[in-house]
């Protein structure tokens, strides 16, 4: 395993080095170039923003694939990282590098992502994607139970009777556990700081599907914010745009919104009103609980 773990390094490595040399006519910025992050809430379009940073390798010198992919738990065993992970896997970064996270928005690791870039480091152009949670209680309960084998709630997932119970789940959460997994509303409100700051975009995954155009435009103009690009920004939106392979993104395959309309019961409703309380007015989807 540490064998191919230094060949990936070594394989990783001299593709930035080609990428740079690629690139050499193009001038850096002047605080150096930027780590493109990707930052997800679960079940929101990971995969997605992944492909869409890796388009920016086509007209600037960025990494051609994702440097690495960290997640506060653990996938298989359900166990939640240490905040000092989180920092010590941000420090890992360099430049050019693209990298994506389900990270939650604590005051450290938030001073690490927005921190002005001094000397040669660009620091980070951070990008927060996220999507209806109603949406996303439905996505989980087919993940865990038809796409994830591993995953630590399949079995748990598989035991329950039928669809309608396994929704309950995912919107309750599991609190006869010691396995941490909270409802909708508690797992949502570690992200939620980072729609505080402006140094991060935030992305609804919605708008990728029903205004692509204007997103992938406003994707551009925030790097290009800290990273002038040497190309036209109509071309760097084609290069984003022919980066999105829905085949590979099972989140946007379908590309369909708002399906939880099939599958909430009035009582899946209920339940998710109370635990969620005001979260769809913050993400703005709703104005109301009138819904």
């Amino acid at each position: 395993m540490q064998l191919k773990s230094l060949i990936r390094s070594a394989l990783y490595q001299t593709e930035k080095l080609t990428q740079r040399a690629r690139f050499a006519s193009t001038r850096a910025p002047e605080c150096g170039w930027p780590i493109l992050l990707g930052i997800s809430f679960p079940k929101s379009g990971t995969h997605l923003l992944d492909q869409i940073l890796l388009g920016f390798s086509k007209v600037a010198p960025f990494a051609k694939r994702v440097h690495s992919f960290y997640a506060e738990y653990e996938g298989e065993t359900g166990r939640k990282r240490a905040p000092e992970q989180a920092l010590t896997w941000l420090d890992s970064l360099r430049p050019l590098d693209v990298a994506s996270a389900h990270l939650f928005a604590r005051p450290e690791a938030a001073s690490r992502v927005i921190s002005s870039p001094k000397g040669t480091s660009g620091g980070f152009v951070p990008f927060f994607i996220f999507r209806d949670p109603r949406d996303v209680v439905v996505s989980h309960v087919f993940y865990v139970t038809e796409m994830e084998a591993r995953h630590v709630h399949h079995d748990y997932y598989a035991s329950l009777p039928d669809f309608d119970a396994r929704l309950k789940v995912s919107i309750l959460g599991r609190p006869d556990t010691n396995i941490e997994f909270p409802n909708i509303a508690d797992r949502f409100a570690p992200y939620l700081g980072w729609l505080d700051h402006p140094e991060v975009l935030t992305i609804h995954f919605e708008d990728l599907v029903h205004a692509r155009a204007e997103t992938l435009s406003r994707m551009v103009r925030h790097l290009e914010a800290r990273a002038p690009l040497n190309v036209t920004r109509e071309r760097t939106i084609e290069a984003l745009e022919a980066s999105i392979n829905p085949s590979k993104s099972p989140t946007f395959r379908s590309g369909k919104t708002g399906e939880w309309k099939k599958y909430f019961t009035e009582e899946h409703r209920k339940i998710f009103k109370d635990v969620a309380g005001d979260l769809l007015v913050k993400l703005g989807y709703e104005k109301n609980d009138e819904w």
